[in-house]
């Protein structure tokens, strides 16, 4: 497998891949800042490829924020971007929910084992939701409730979705209802399926880390909406009307960004070191993806304007 070819100092390598592109899909945590440090340069990257008349679009896979908040994240970090720019997890399952899966009553409401991102995009799409966020669920099983849940007295007959985000606040309790669901025909889907994700220069779990239990449980694997999964980048697609030959994914993940862009079919990918992977883990013999380029740090890439 051909190996990526190294950017980092090489002004005139860096200047032909950008003319590659009209358009950079950019994950966000781990490229563009690590929990509330955003890396050095990346305000000056985006202004140079805008300057340049390339498209931004960022795509992450943290559901715990909806678009307009994750705009206030950018603002605050001093990041200029669009709400329509933002692509996030909890979006694309709303968008996957009301218009591809289209339950249809009265088995139409979606048990969220999720935060707050999560439920004000399904809001925006009209989609009825229980838990998420709802303090009834943020407790300690009872011996009430076992027998609620066995015999299914406690249990919504509305639901026909369960839908598994990252979770600040997830709980026996919580896993326990959506394994009735799920056991009863739910749709089991997951906003993403990262196993851990990067917070101040550390890794925490992540949202696979939460649907898992589930998966063990019940022999299922949920569908996921957030990226490597290709119904995401169908959405994207048809969002922004992008040129999969001209478009760039850059990310730091090989199992979720790189991956998502080569399985994509798009012109490039870029990995950055600033995340989770590293050069090692893409020159392993069984590695899960290959970028086609590689920087050290996105603002590597702000030698093309010298």
């Amino acid at each position: 497998m051909a190996q990526p070819k190294y950017l980092s100092g090489d002004v005139a390598a860096i200047n032909e891949f950008i003319d590659k592109f009209d358009v950079f899909l950019f994950d966000c945590d781990g490229v563009l800042w690590s929990g509330e440090h955003v890396f050095e340069g990346v305000v000056e990257t985006l202004e140079l490829l805008r300057s340049r008349g390339k498209k931004t679009v960022f795509v992450t896979n943290n559901s715990t924020k909806s678009r307009p908040e994750y705009k206030e994240k950018f603002e605050g970090l001093g990041i200029p971007a669009d709400e329509d720019e933002i692509f996030g997890s909890a979006y694309s399952s709303a968008i996957y929910i009301s218009r591809i899966l289209k339950l249809a009553p009265p088995k139409n409401k979606v048990f969220v084992v999720g935060e707050a991102g999560i439920e004000k995009e399904l809001t925006t799409e009209n989609i009825p939701f229980i838990c998420g966020t709802d303090p009834s669920f943020r407790r300690d099983i009872t011996l009430e409730d076992f027998h609620g849940l066995a015999d299914g007295s406690l249990l919504d007959p509305e639901v026909g979705c369960v839908l598994v985000g990252l979770d600040w606040h997830i709980n026996y309790l919580k896993l326990s209802h959506a394994y009735q669901y799920l056991r009863r025909g739910a749709v089991f889907l997951a906003t993403n399926v990262d196993s851990t994700f990067p917070m101040n220069n550390n890794f925490f779990p992540g949202a696979g880390s939460i649907s898992v239990p589930l998966v063990h449980m019940t022999g299922q694997e949920p569908v996921a909406l957030g990226k490597p999964s290709q119904a995401m980048m169908d959405a994207i697609e048809g969002k922004f009307h992008l040129d999969r030959a001209r478009t760039c994914m850059v990310g730091d993940r090989l199992n979720t960004d790189i991956k998502f862009g080569i399985e994509g079919r798009l012109g490039g990918t870029l990995a950055v070191l600033t995340g989770v992977n590293k050069k090692e883990d893409w020159e392993a013999a069984d590695a899960v993806a290959v970028p086609s380029f590689y920087v050290d740090k996105l603002s590597d890439l702000r030698a093309a304007a010298q």
